[in-house]
């Protein structure tokens, strides 16, 4: 098996047939039966089922389509990074809910402007949700809460994050994890490491035993927590661009409240795209930046 007869395989699959294919890459019908038919000699399987004119993958073929596709994609991903080619294509970009109102609409409208051959595509999730997309390649990088320890990534610190636990205005101060004993906590679903981290502070082996409100919106656990529903903690930057939020800050040690967002993508990957990302990211001012 070699990389022009993964390219011409994929080529009859996504034309319909080989006197398509044929035409796309400028060559004979021929040629192509041929190179389909010594693709299929060298895996020992049929890749396709001949109905007359028509092709249809087999279910050999359909797994090979997966492969050839990561491994086109891959080949055109260091091309690009290798010779410096503009990013361009569609860049599937992931985020924490709290990344994407706070951190990101300057840094995506800079993107956009740079690299309009570049469809962003951005989806938003949990801090795990998030590193299950990035693993299963339906994201090329990602903005998520805690720096993974695993060797399937690479990450470069981006912004640092101060969490606050936020209760009413006519709240009593909360000093120490006792004082929201009998309160409700409001939180992002399971997944979520701000969850681990108010769960950390709670010195909880998990939140089973406390009543939960799970909320995906940062608006809708701000509303809650000021109508008196319950306490949550959040990134200040999230509050700091909610000016009006009638609710009341309660600080919480350092060892739990500084927190860096990291930039991750998978090992070796790096498409033009992510990079293009990460250099825009190093030139922010170091103030906005993780140390």
């Amino acid at each position: 098996m070699n990389f022009a007869d993964l390219q011409v395989f994929k080529s009859v699959v996504d034309e319909g047939g080989v006197i398509r294919a044929a035409s796309k890459l400028h060559r004979v019908p021929s040629a192509v039966t041929t190179r389909i038919k010594q693709l299929e000699a060298s895996m020992g399987v049929k890749l396709f089922h001949r109905d007359k004119q028509r092709l249809h993958l087999s279910p050999a073929g359909e797994l090979l389509l997966d492969y050839a596709e990561r491994l086109i994609q891959l080949s055109e991903e260091a091309r690009d990074v290798v010779t410096g080619t503009t990013p361009r294509g569609v860049f599937k970009l992931g985020a924490l809910e709290s990344t994407t109102a706070s951190r990101l609409p300057p840094i995506l409208a800079g993107f956009h402007s740079r690299y309009p051959d570049v469809r962003l595509e951005l989806t938003t999730g949990t801090n795990d949700w998030l590193l299950g997309q990035l693993a299963e390649r339906k994201l090329d990088a990602a903005f998520i809460a805690e720096a993974p320890t695993g060797r399937a990534v690479e990450h470069i610190p981006v912004f640092a994050e101060r969490l606050t636990l936020i209760s009413s205005e006519d709240h009593a101060p909360i000093k120490r994890a006792g004082d929201v004993e009998g309160l409700s906590l409001i939180a992002f679903p399971e997944g979520c490491a701000y969850r681990r981290v108010l769960q950390r502070w709670l010195g909880a082996d998990s939140l089973t035993t406390f009543r939960v409100l799970d909320l995906s919106s940062y608006h809708a656990i701000v509303a809650c927590v000021a109508a008196g529903t319950g306490v949550a903690l959040m990134p200040e930057s999230v509050l700091d661009a909610m000016p009006h939020a009638n609710v009341r800050k309660h600080p919480i040690p350092k060892a739990q409240s500084q927190i860096t967002t990291p930039l991750v993508w998978r090992r070796g990957e790096i498409s033009a795209s992510v990079l293009a990302l990460r250099t825009q990211l190093a030139s922010l001012p170091k103030h906005k930046q993780a140390a």
